[in-house]
């Protein structure tokens, strides 16, 4: 849909003292991220991975030295060029491609952004951000979302809190 990087992990925080870094992993979890040895146009190189057995993964970047620059790296997404990965099958997207896209209902009206995509099991959850502020949550099914493109995510309106 675009050629902006793709997002699979998040550092949530330091681990230990000798610079490493908790990871929230996003999309295919551990074996995507260890596809992959640079991040964030080359800006973090990945020394060392391994699962914490949570679901998430501790990480050594060459770039981070000790637990204050692990810690300064709190917040930042691991990112790669969407040409890195594999192509995508037909009906397959990247949580990404949905990511600050305007939302509207099937009748036109501005509802907000989609400011996050979650998995909780059966499907995929968007969170929505109205203009003031309030969110609300949908599934990501063709009867609450009869589609979006690079441009827009349509909502029935049905499903606008």
């Amino acid at each position: 849909m675009s050629d902006k990087p793709v997002t699979l992990a998040a550092v949530t925080g330091a681990h230990g003292v000798a610079g490493e870094v908790r990871l929230k992993l996003l999309g295919e979890g551990l074996d995507a991220l260890k596809a992959h040895a640079r991040f964030n146009d080359g800006a973090l190189t990945l020394v060392k991975l391994r699962g914490d057995n949570k679901g998430g993964a501790v990480a050594r970047f060459a770039e981070v030295a000790d637990r204050t620059a692990a810690e300064a790296l709190r917040g930042t997404v691991l990112t790669v060029a969407r040409d890195a990965l594999p192509p995508l099958e037909a009906g397959e997207f990247y949580y990404s491609d949905l990511l600050e896209l305007p939302v509207e209902t099937d009748a036109g009206d501005p509802v907000g952004r989609v400011c996050a995509v979650e998995h909780f099991g059966a499907t995929e959850i968007i969170e929505i951000e109205r203009p003031d502020g309030k969110r609300f949550m949908v599934p990501l099914t063709e009867q609450a979302v009869p589609g979006w493109n690079a441009e827009r995510l349509v909502l029935n309106a049905d499903f606008v809190d």
